[in-house]
């Protein structure tokens, strides 16, 4: 406890006054009082939750076990999405020798964009059970765009789907289409 004393130092003559005692108020007990609040609160106060989204991803493979074959995905079974820079979205079916800026096609990221196209995908696949979504973004990409992608699995029931990088000779065709062209209209 810490306290603070005058001393009165007046010589003058004249009349002895009475010396007032100064008021001290001891904040020993407001201490006390504070941690006793700040303990309060942290225990009564209910932590936020971080919202996390649960992403699946395969195990990695231990040293001994030997690689599995690589299996090739039937091009009709399959979509490849490209996630593109100013919240632009691609598609296509195609291999290397068929892929060319006619052919990688623009959508949104709307229901009656993106939704709509992996359906119809799924349903002209030949077999419905191996339909495998692609998600391919590029360094331009926004992680909001990747997000709304990852929900569109959830909306269209697209169980399998794996997320790579875009290949060197989609790039090219990516950038001579986003080079070339005006971001879509947004609806």
């Amino acid at each position: 406890m810490a306290e603070v004393q005058v001393q009165d130092k007046s010589e003058k003559g004249g009349k002895v006054r009475s010396k007032k005692q100064s008021t001290r108020v001891d904040m020993t007990p407001m201490v006390d009082l504070g941690f006793l609040l700040i303990t309060f609160f942290m225990f009564t106060t209910t932590f936020s939750k971080p919202n996390v989204m649960d992403l699946g991803l395969p195990a990695k493979p231990k040293k001994d076990q030997p690689k599995p074959q690589q299996t090739e995905i039937d091009l009709s079974n399959s979509i490849s999405l490209i996630i593109g820079k100013d919240n632009r979205i691609f598609y296509h079916q195609l291999d290397q020798a068929g892929l060319n800026e006619q052919t990688l096609m623009e959508t949104t990221f709307d229901r009656e964009g993106i939704t709509k196209v992996i359906e119809q995908a799924k349903r002209r696949a030949k077999d419905v059970t191996k339909f495998t979504v692609i998600i391919k973004p590029t360094d331009d990409a926004v992680y909001k765009n990747f997000v709304d992608i990852l929900d569109e699995m959830a909306v269209t029931k697209s169980e399998q789907y794996g997320v790579t990088d875009i290949k060197p000779w989609e790039k090219v065709i990516y950038d001579k289409k986003v080079g070339g062209s005006t971001p879509a209209p947004a609806k």
